[in-house]
């Protein structure tokens, strides 16, 4: 056991940070070394939390990376789940993560870039129908814009949950808890080569199986992307 500056579970809940760092890893947020106090408050106060969360059904993680967050071992806290499109950005953004060139600049890369990277992984039609799962046709009048929107809606959820910082409209800065978009390949010689693989292959997924939030991906494309009813008779007829 380390050493901690709190000798009970009481004096770590009622230090002045608990509050602030409880209510973000309820939400899904990773706090990393980034976040200055707060990771520094976890780690000294890993021992007598780790047990704390256990209890609502949770796991305590700390990564070597320099992260923490939690894992719902139950369903008293619920999951905390990414649509395909967000896990197909973090998974990108990882790729970019691995890049030296990413570290050369500070962690830094640009919103476009970002888009490049993504459409030249996947292909423009392939990276619409991921990100826009219900659209029938592919318009390419509309491509570009439904790429852009639903990309920035990838990003902000990304930047709530922690894993990147959005610095201005046109930069993002890359945080060390994207590594557990590549928990699938932790293991392999060539992360960012196996990562690849998985991106163009189509295969999504998030460290420790977090599951896809389907449902919730359907009510939030249903009607919102002008294919209705007529479309659905269209493509039935053909």
């Amino acid at each position: 056991m380390t050493t901690s500056s709190f000798q009970s579970l009481e004096e770590a809940v009622s230090d002045e940070h608990f509050p602030e760092v409880d209510l973000a890893l309820r939400c899904g947020r990773h706090v990393g070394r980034d976040d200055g106090t707060a990771y520094d408050y976890l780690v000294d106060a890993l021992d007598h939390l780790e047990p704390f969360y256990r209890r609502f059904g949770c796991e305590l993680m700390q990564r070597a990376d320099g992260y923490f967050y939690l894992l719902p071992s139950g369903d008293r806290l619920g999951r905390r789940q990414l649509t395909a499109g967000e896990m197909l950005v973090g998974q990108t953004l990882a790729l970019m993560y691995l890049d030296p060139a990413t570290l050369q600049h500070g962690g830094m890369v640009e919103r476009e870039t970002l888009l490049q990277r993504l459409s030249g992984l996947l292909g423009t039609e392939a990276l619409v129908r991921t990100l826009n799962p219900r659209r029938r046709k592919f318009d390419e009048r509309i491509a570009a814009e439904t790429v852009r929107t639903k990309v920035a809606e990838a990003l902000r959820r990304l930047t709530d949950l922690g894993f990147i910082d959005s610095v201005d409209d046109a930069m993002l800065r890359l945080r060390p808890a994207l590594m557990r978009f590549a928990e699938p390949v932790r293991d392999l010689s060539d992360r960012q080569a196996a990562l690849e693989r998985l991106v163009r292959s189509g295969e999504i997924v998030l460290g420790e199986a977090v599951e896809r939030d389907d449902a919730d991906e359907e009510d939030e494309n249903d009607g919102s992307d002008g294919h209705g009813a007529e479309d659905d008779e269209e493509e039935a007829d053909r």
